[in-house]
């Protein structure tokens, strides 16, 4: 669907439940999205799976990152879009430890951003990131994102940060 020089982003399909419900049940990469590792059979996750692929919701896009060469390493997605405020918030994973460190999150986010910005009205996208995750910090800076506020919520410190529009123009002018 969008691709860069290191990931291409496409829609989600079936054949990824597989990698996404082994990255939902894994307590390391569950504790870098402050949630419990996910507990349900794999049975009803492929269930639930397939349900949301068949009936969207509209206020979420989801896709799959793939490495150049067709490898599923990872997930993004924007969601809670709102059309009336102009935003949506931003969420990503790179399940596939193989690939961390190598700048795959990086190009996804930067994939996404331009995909966001150049096919959508939106103005505004912000995330949330555990204050002590500085791998996902650095990646969210690399790409623009700024702090706008500190967080706390059952027990966890939260960064909070967003990129708008005219940043976003003004970065890729200066590319």
């Amino acid at each position: 669907m969008t691709t860069d020089n290191k990931v291409r982003l496409r829609w989600k399909n079936l054949a990824d439940a597989a990698a996404d419900y082994a990255w939902k049940i894994d307590p390391e990469l569950a504790q870098l999205d402050a949630v419990p590792p996910l507990s349900t059979s794999f049975q009803r996750y492929l269930l639930d799976y397939a349900q949301e692929l068949h009936s969207p919701s509209p206020t979420r896009k989801r896709f799959a990152i793939e490495t150049i060469d067709g490898k599923h390493i990872g997930n993004c997605t924007y969601y809670g879009i709102d059309q009336a405020k102009g935003e949506t918030e931003l969420g990503i994973i790179i399940g596939d430890r193989n690939y961390w460190d190598k700048g795959y999150g990086t190009s996804a986010v930067n994939t996404l951003l331009n995909h966001i910005f150049q096919n959508t009205k939106l103005n505004r996208i912000y995330l949330k990131t555990l204050a002590s995750n500085i791998r996902a910090q650095k990646c969210f800076a690399k790409c623009g994102f700024t702090l706008y506020r500190r967080w706390k919520r059952d027990g966890y410190d939260f960064m909070l940060m967003e990129i708008k529009r005219k940043q976003w123009l003004k970065q890729e002018k200066s590319k």
